[in-house]
Formats: structure tokens, C-alpha cells, sequence
């Protein structure tokens, strides 16, 4: 359930035309309305159902017919101090929404069903999102509204989400005009005041400092130590407000906060079970949108006192959201706090430790802060999901190196009854997981198997159909190697195939794999590796690494040269290529991709690509190589790869598993990349994907709308021939690319 106190999504004026609030609505995308007088007192609700009804019921309803004539004057609501049980009774009995009213009829907050958030300066904190992260400052600025901006910088530099300060009104807080006095005050209020008398900024500093962080792209929040310091802030207008422990049982201030209908973040350092308690039900009463921090207000805190296990049952409290606010050294206990579910992290820091005051010797320094909020997004990205395990694309590659496959003893043949002696375990790991030998032993061999051959899961689960010929609009063809191009090309009508090179394959006799002048097409994927584990990067910064390339890629273009006197039928065949421009620490800022383009177009303009078509690939965000995931930097963007190809003449390969994969990372839509790179592309590798490093998986498994995608290609890209590049698609006699094609065929012509 989620209680809403920022009601105007919720709210028409009684004044409103129906066309108004329908208008609403839509725009909202809320299912009812309520209607409130100019005092926001709760009149009515309205839905889109309240106004067909009076349609159908009367004459003369019009887009112009005021609400109040059309709004449900019997609209049910709860008041204020109800119990959030309740409110959630209600809701589960299929109301849409549930209007909270205090004792004179004002609609306070509106109750929705929904997953717990709330939203500060429009970043939403959930455990759906990544924890929302606060620098606190403080008053580690010294009182110096410089040094308060460097900090500033620095948490900007960080990628915190806000950055906190405190507020006190001395006068208020401590009387005597605020100044500090050593009669009357143990040892600890005396130097805690004497801190605050010089390095308090000025409110109007503090002012200062909020709409620097403003224009500095990061949120201010502020903690306020007292009535009239909250009574400033709310006349500033911050987004949210952050609670120090020392006011978790002020419930005068509490109240103040919620009834300005804003966010806020309670720590519950030094309060009891008791109290904790006690300001949750408080809090639940004024329905306010609150987290809880869990935290040890002592400076530091030992690892043995900060009782991180605590953080579930705090949740248990308030069904909600919780965080941590740590004072401990160092960041490895924060770390630990989100994968207990904290929601919200809140660490000091500053310049300097040895500068004076509490704060300082448990704050982390500028560089410390980058550090945490780096480890803190690397172990939010390795959390994951709770389903079921599924095999990661880096995991099935190594798992074909280095796991074991069934495979057969003997030659065995179609119809032969399958007995334990007739079957081993060897590597590698692409066919059938040893695991699966008992369904095997007993079963009839439904093909023939040659003595060492694997198994796969199609000999248990059933063969798939490859047809004599498929039906596409358009040029179909499949990936082969030299060593399995005449067995996969049997018995089946292709219009080409692509060849996937190898580095040894250019040193190979053609003849011995192609034997006779062939009538099919032909397109080649250069290779990505090369001797010396030489992964080819025309883009590479190091000129000799870059030369190398070049070298290796011309040697690719003579070869194709060469098998394409073997494949008549098509002049100037498609080289696909992987250009290279990854990186295996991280992504490249923009300048750095800019260099990175005009690198690799000096590089091709050194190539001989006579007789052939270059057709460089577009790219995922993150290519695998040798078993580890790295960065990609080139024609992952439409924009990039429309403006390279507009600049140099260059055609591209539209890899479809690739640009999903882009496009799912960025959040990018598909079908509208495709449609702007179209003029540019020569051939497809299509094929499915599944977040933003699932790729080649079995078509239909992943993220791809096939239906769209066969509409777009017939509108954009009439005649461009493909492939089905599914991943292992040629083990068991290429049963993962008669797959592929059969499940196209009908996605494609429907």
C-alpha cells in the first residue's frame, strides 16, 4: 500500500468541466478523481464508468457539463488517525483508491495499492530502485560556505543522490541568543555548543549552498533541529526532510513534517524497541511518507555494536522501506546494509579527519565516498533475482569448454536399443549433460551415432524438423564452417551461407571443404580473434596493436577474394566484421568514442576492400571475451552509426540479438534504432536476446517481438538477405538454426 500525501494527481476543483477531468484522467493515469471545494475539502470522486454511465442515463451530458453534476457525491473516505490495516482492508476489497480526510472533511492523502515508495525531488527510493545515497555533510564545512561548496563538488563527483545538511535555530534550541556558555553544561553539551556557535552557517548561506547543489545536479536536503528552523526550510522548499535520532521521539517536530505532506528519513540511533515502536504507529496515524534508518549514534560505532541484523525486523515495523546511517569507519558495513535491504544509505564525509569535531573522525574522505558508492552500485548489479537459476552467456560459453557431454561408445544406429556400455563421458560440454545418461540407458536411438559423437537433448526430447525449403521474402541463408558446410547445406534449399572464419581457416585448402563451384550466395564473418590471442581493435589507441589489425583484416579480405571464385553467384560479398573499440575497465566518455571512430576510419581508409562488401556489425554493450565480459564502445548508438556511415560511405550488419541487448541497456526502443540505421544496412543476423547480455538465445525465448520486427523488415529493409545466428545453432546437425528458421517462417509471414 502506498499513502500518498502529494495529492494533486488525485484533485479537480469543483468548478472542473467533465472534459477536465476526464483530461485528467488520462494524464494521471489514476482510475478515479476526487473533487474538493477551494478549501480542499472532499466533496465527491469520478471515473471514466461515473461518466458513461450518466450518458447512457441522460440526455444533455456533454464534455462541458460541470463535475459537480456528473461526480459521486457518496464518496467513501477514512479519516486521518484510521489504522493502515484498515485503509489496506479496503483496498483489497477492489476500491481503487481510498481519499484520508481529517476531522473537518479536508482530503489529506490518498491510500493506492501498489509496491511501498516515496519520491524526493523525483528520484523514487524503493527496493525496486538502486539505494538512494546521502552525503551527509553537516556542518564538516567548517562554517565556510567555500568549503561547503568544494564538498559539494566532490559528493557531485561521487554520483551521490543528495547531499545533507543541518539546520539549528540557537535561540531556540539553547536560549540565551544561542550563545555558548560553560555554567550549567556537562563537558559534552559544552563543546558540542561551542562547535555549533562558530561553525553554524547562516541560514542565508545555507540558502546559498542548497540552490548551488541545485544547479550542480544533485538534491539538497537538511535536517531540522527545531520548529523554526523546519518553518524555514518549508519556506525555502526542500523536497524532503531528514530526522536526526536525537528527534525520533519529538513527535511535535514529526507532526510538523508530515502535515507539510513531505517525505522524510528518521534515524532511530538512541531510541528503545519501545520508542521505535511508538513513532511508527505515530507516524502511521499522521499518515506520513517516512523511512527508518537503522543506526548507532556513537562516533565511530564498533562493528560489534552496529547490529546490522536488526535491519529486517525494523522493516517488519512498518512493512515499508528501511536504511542505514552509518558511523562507523570505513564502508564495509554499508555495503553489507543494502544486501540486507536497506533502501537509503547515509555516510559523513569530509576533506579532512583531523579537522576539529565529532563528525570528521568517522566521515569518510572525497575519495573513500567514490569507493562506497561504487561498491555499493557493483553489489546492487550482483544481487540479481530470487527465481530460478538461469545460465549466463558468459556461463555457456565456458560451460562448452569445460564441461563433459554424453557420448557414444559404438556406432550405434537408428532403432538400436541404448544400454549403459554403449555410452561414455567426455568433454566438451555441448551436448547432453552427463546428468541425463539414466533417461538415455533403456531408450531407442531415434538417428544414427558415430563411435565418439555426443548425445544432445534432442535425442530425449525429440528431433527438430528441418524442412527441404523455407518460405521468406527475402535471401535466407545459415552461419557454416569450412569443416560442416557441405553436411548443414544437405537436403535443404539456402540461398547463401555465411562463413564464420577462424584465423586458421585462412590458412587452409579450399578445395578440400569446397570441392566444386557452388550455386549458392555467400557472405564471411571475419574472425574477432587471431593468433597470439590478438583480438582485432582497429580503434586501439597503441598504433603497432593497431597495425596489427589492419594487417590481419587485409589477410581476411584476399581470402574472401578467394572463396568467393568458388560462390559466382554473388559479386561482392558481405564481410561482417566486428570492428572493435572495447574495453575491458569500462565505457569511454563521448570524447573518448569520438577519438575512437575517427581512429578506425583512418584505419579502414589503409584496406583494400575490393571485391568485397564490409558490413561492420552492430554491437552489444557487453561482448564476451575469452570467457569474461567487457565494454563496447562502437555502433551500439543508431546516432553514432548513422553519422559513421553518412561520413566514410560504410555499410553496416544489423545484428538484431546485438541492438536488443543495446537497446534494453539504454532503454532504447528497438524498432525505432532499426528503422534510423536501415538506409545503412546490407545484411541481418537475426536472432533473439534477452536483457542486456543474453545473447544468440533460442528465438522466441527472449526479449524480441518477431511479428513487429518482420513488419518493420518488409516496410525498411525489403530483400536484405540473413541469418539465423543462433549461438551453437550448428550442434546436432545445425538443429538450433532449423529451429530458428521455423519459428521465423511463421512469425514473418503472419
Amino acid at each position: 500500500m502506498i499513502i500518498n500525501r502529494r495529492i494533486s494527481a488525485y484533485i479537480v476543483p469543483l468548478f472542473s468541466s467533465v472534459r477536465h477531468a476526464l483530461e485528467k484522467l488520462e494524464s494521471s493515469k489514476t482510475k478515479v478523481l476526487f473533487i474538493v471545494d477551494e478549501y480542499n475539502k472532499l466533496l465527491g470522486s469520478f471515473t471514466d464508468g461515473d461518466f458513461r454511465r450518466k450518458v447512457i442515463e441522460s440526455e444533455g451530458v456533454s464534455l462541458q457539463t460541470p463535475i459537480a453534476d456528473l461526480m459521486n457525491r457518496a464518496c467513501f473516505s477514512v479519516p486521518l488517525d484510521v489504522d493502515n490495516s484498515i485503509i489496506e482492508d479496503f483496498l483489497k476489497q477492489k476500491k481503487t483508491a481510498v481519499p484520508i480526510i481529517d476531522e473537518s472533511g479536508h482530503l489529506i492523502a490518498v491510500a493506492a495499492l501498489g509496491s511501498q515508495f516515496i519520491e524526493i525531488d523525483g528520484r523514487r527510493i524503493s527496493a525496486e530502485d538502486p539505494s538512494y545515497l546521502i552525503a551527509e555533510i553537516g556542518n564538516n564545512h567548517q562554517g565556510s560556505i567555500e568549503m561547503a561548496k568544494q564538498l559539494v563538488d566532490l559528493a557531485v563527483e561521487a554520483n551521490v543522490d543528495c547531499v545533507k545538511f543541518q539546520m539549528r535555530t540557537m535561540s531556540s534550541l539553547y536560549g540565551e541568543g544561542g550563545k555558548n556558555t560553560s555554567s550549567g553544561e556537562d563537558l559534552g553539551a559544552e563543546y558540542t555548543l561551542d562547535l555549533l556557535s562558530r561553525f553554524q552557517l547562516k541560514d542565508e548561506e545555507l540558502y546559498e549552498i542548497f540552490d548551488y547543489c541545485k544547479s550542480q545536479g544533485v538534491t539538497p536536503l537538511c535536517t531540522p533541529w527545531d520548529m523554526d528552523s523546519l518553518a524555514k526550510l518549508e519556506h525555502y522548499g526542500l523536497p524532503g526532510y531528514k530526522v536526526a535520532s536525537a528527534d525520533f521521539t519529538n513527535y511535535q517536530l514529526l507532526e510538523a513534517i508530515a502535515a507539510t505532506g513531505k517525505p522524510m528519513i528518521c534515524s532511530t540511533g538512541m531510541s528503545t524497541e519501545d520508542e521505535i515502536n511508538k513513532t511508527v504507529q505515530f507516524l502511521q496515524r499522521k499518515k506520513a511518507a517516512f523511512i527508518l534508518l537503522h543506526c548507532n549514534s556513537t562516533y565511530p560505532t564498533p562493528f560489534k555494536d552496529v547490529n546490522l541484523k536488526y535491519l529486517p525486523t525494523l522493516k517488519s515495523k512498518t512493512n515499508g522501506l528501511v536504511g542505514y546511517s552509518g558511523h562507523e569507519r570505513g564502508w564495509a558495513v554499508t555495503i553489507a546494509a543494502v544486501t540486507l535491504g536497506a533502501c537509503v544509505i547515509e555516510k559523513h564525509f569530509t576533506l579532512d579527519r583531523n579537522l576539529e569535531g565529532n563528525d570528521h573522525k568517522v566521515s569518510l574522505l572525497p575519495d573513500e565516498l567514490v569507493s562506497m558508492v561504487n561498491d555499493i552500485r557493483a553489489v546492487e548489479e550482483s544481487m540479481g533475482r530470487s527465481d530460478a537459476r538461469e545460465l549466463t552467456q558468459g556461463e555457456l560459453i565456458n560451460r562448452e569448454v569445460l564441461a563433459k557431454s554424453v557420448a557414444a561408445k559404438r556406432n550405434i544406429q537408428k532403432g538400436d536399443l541404448i544400454s549403459a556400455k554403449d555410452l561414455l563421458i567426455k568433454g566438451p560440454g555441448k551436448g547432453l549433460q552427463p546428468n541425463r545418461m539414466s533417461e538415455l540407458i533403456g531408450s531407442v536411438c531415434i538417428r544414427d551415432v558415430e563411435e565418439g559423437a555426443l548425445f544432445y537433448d534432442s535425442d530425449l526430447d525429440g528431433m527438430v524438423e528441418k524442412k527441404a525449403q523455407y518460405a521468406f521474402n527475402r535471401p535466407v541463408g545459415i552461419p557454416v564452417r569450412y569443416h560442416d558446410f557441405q553436411e548443414l547445406c544437405k537436403d535443404v534449399e539456402l540461398d547463401f551461407v555465411e562463413f564464420h572464419l577462424s584465423y586458421k581457416d585462412l590458412e587452409v585448402k579450399l578445395a578440400n571443404f569446397i570441392p566444386e563451384v557452388s550455386t549458392l550466395g555467400l557472405a564471411i564473418h571475419a574472425p574477432e580473434l587471431f593468433k597470439g590471442d590478438h583480438l582485432l581493435d582497429l580503434a586501439s589507441y597503441d598504433f603497432d596493436y593497431r597495425e596489427h589489425s589492419i594487417k590481419e583484416l587485409q589477410k581476411v579480405v584476399d581470402h574472401s577474394n578467394e572463396v568467393k571464385k568458388r560462390f559466382p553467384k554473388t559479386q561482392s560479398p558481405a564481410l561482417v566484421l566486428n570492428a572493435g573499440g572495447w574495453n575491458s575497465e569500462g565505457f569511454l566518455t563521448p570524447e573518448q568514442v569520438t577519438e575512437k571512430y575517427q581512429l578506425l576510419a583512418q584505419s579502414l581508409e589503409k584496406i583494400n576492400f575490393t571485391g568485397v562488401t564490409l558490413a561492420i556489425q552492430t554491437m552489444p554493450p557487453f561482448p564476451w571475451h575469452f570467457g569474461g565480459q567487457s565494454y563496447h564502445n562502437l555502433f551500439v548508438s543508431a546516432d553514432e552509426i548513422v553519422a559513421f556511415c553518412e561520413a566514410t560511405g560504410f555499410k553496416v550488419c544489423l545484428d538484431v540479438s546485438h541492438t536488443m541487448m543495446a537497446c534494453n541497456y539504454y532503454g532504447w526502443d528497438l524498432y525505432e534504432f532499426i528503422e534510423k540505421i536501415s538506409p545503412y544496412v546490407v545484411h541481418m543476423h537475426i536472432v533473439d536476446a534477452k536483457g542486456s547480455d543474453g545473447e544468440g538465445i533460442t528465438v522466441g525465448e527472449g526479449d524480441v517481438d518477431f511479428k513487429k520486427l518482420g513488419r518493420l523488415l518488409d516496410k525498411s529493409l525489403p530483400n536484405v538477405q540473413f541469418i539465423p545466428e543462433v549461438w551453437q545453432g550448428h550442434k546436432n546437425a545445425g538443429e538450433g538454426f532449423w529451429q530458428a528458421l521455423n519459428y521465423l517462417e511463421k512469425a514473418f509471414n503472419i
